[in-house]
C-alpha cells in the first residue's frame, strides 16, 4: 500500500472516530449546558470563523454562480436542517439508539439515488435495505416498550429524517462537491447555516448554562466539550474526509462510517449514558451487515 492510500486511510480512520466521540459529546452538552438551536448556531458561527480565516491563506477560488446556488443549497439540507434534526434527535433519545439509525447512511443514500437519480436498485440491494430496516424497527419496538431517552420513538423518527436530508444532501451536491476544494465549499455552507440558524437561536443563549450562566468551576468542561464539537467533529472532519476522497474510492470511505456507531455506543455506555440491553448490538449488527451488503454491490457495480 503506498504512502497516499495510508494517509488516506488514516485520515477517514480518525475523522469517524471523532464523529462517533461527537455523539455522547453532543448528549452530553445538550443535557447539561446547551438547547438545540443554540448548540446548532455556537457550531455553525465556529465553523463558518475557521473556514473564512483559513481560506483566507489559501488561494483564491471562484465558484461560479449557479455552483455557489446549489453549495448553499446543499448547506441548508445537508447542516441546517439534517444537523438541526440531529441535534433534537440526541436530546429525544440516547446516543446508541441514534448512532444504530445513524449506520443506515450507506442504505439511506442508495435509496435517495435511486429516487432522484435513477440509480437501479438490485435484488442484493434490497435484501440488504431489508436487514437495515429490520434493525432500526428492532430498537424502535424495544424503545416503545421500555425506552431510555426522553421520548425515544420522537428521538428516532427525528434521526430518520435527519439521515434522509443528509442523503438527500450528498446526492445533489455530489457533482459540485469534486470541482472545489473542502474550504471554498465549507466557508459559503457554514455561513448561509448561520444566517439561516442563529435568528432562532438567539433568544435562548441567555437562558443556557453554556452562555448565560455565571462561570462556575466545572464551566471549562462544557466549554472544552462545544470547542471539541466545532474544532475536531466539524472542521476537521469536514477537512478529512475529502483529503480520504482524493486517494480511497467513495465506498470505501463510506464503510469507514460504521465505525462511529461502534465508538459512540462504546462510550455512551461506559460513561453511563446509555445501559446495555440485548437489542442494542442484535440491531447494530443487522445495520451494519445491511450497510456492509449495499457498499459492496456498488464496488462490484464498478
Amino acid at each position: 500500500m503506498d504512502k497516499h492510500k495510508v494517509a488516506g486511510h488514516s485520515s477517514v480512520l480518525l475523522a469517524n472516530i471523532i464523529f462517533g466521540v461527537g455523539v455522547p459529546v453532543t448528549a452530553w452538552l445538550l443535557t447539561d449546558w446547551l438547547t438545540p438551536m443554540t448548540y446548532m448556531a455556537a457550531r455553525c458561527v465556529g465553523a463558518a470563523l475557521i473556514f473564512w480565516i483559513i481560506s483566507l491563506f489559501l488561494p483564491k477560488e471562484k465558484i461560479a454562480g449557479k455552483d455557489l446556488l446549489v453549495i448553499m443549497g446543499g448547506g441548508l439540507l445537508g447542516v441546517v436542517i439534517s444537523q438541526t434534526l440531529t441535534a433534537w434527535a440526541l436530546y429525544y433519545t440516547t446516543p446508541v439508539y441514534f448512532s444504530v439509525i445513524a449506520s443506515l447512511t450507506p442504505v439511506a443514500t442508495m435509496l435517495m439515488a435511486a429516487l432522484f437519480i435513477s440509480e437501479k436498485i438490485t435484488m442484493n440491494k434490497a435484501v440488504g435495505v431489508a436487514i437495515g430496516i429490520a434493525g432500526a424497527l428492532l430498537g424502535i419496538i424495544i424503545t416503545w416498550q421500555s425506552g431510555t431517552g426522553k421520548n425515544d420513538i420522537l428521538g428516532i423518527s427525528l434521526a430518520v429524517l435527519s439521515l434522509l436530508s443528509w442523503a438527500v444532501y450528498l446526492i445533489i451536491t455530489r457533482k459540485v462537491s469534486q470541482k472545489y476544494s473542502a474550504v471554498s465549499q465549507m466557508k459559503w455552507i457554514f455561513l448561509i447555516s448561520t444566517i439561516a440558524v442563529l435568528p432562532f437561536a438567539w433568544h435562548e443563549f441567555p437562558h443556557t448554562q453554556l452562555f448565560g450562566g455565571e462561570w462556575q468551576a466545572g464551566s471549562w468542561l462544557g466549554w472544552s466539550g462545544m470547542l471539541f464539537i466545532i474544532v475536531f467533529a466539524t472542521v476537521a472532519g469536514y477537512f478529512a474526509i475529502p483529503f480520504a476522497m482524493h486517494y480511497l474510492k467513495a465506498t470505501t470511505v463510506s464503510i469507514y462510517t460504521n465505525l462511529q456507531p461502534i465508538v459512540a455506543s462504546f462510550i455512551a455506555i461506559w460513561i453511563g449514558q446509555d445501559i446495555f440491553t440485548w437489542d442494542k448490538p442484535v440491531a447494530l449488527i443487522l445495520v451494519l451487515l445491511s450497510a456492509y451488503i449495499v457498499t459492496k454491490e456498488n464496488r462490484n457495480e464498478h
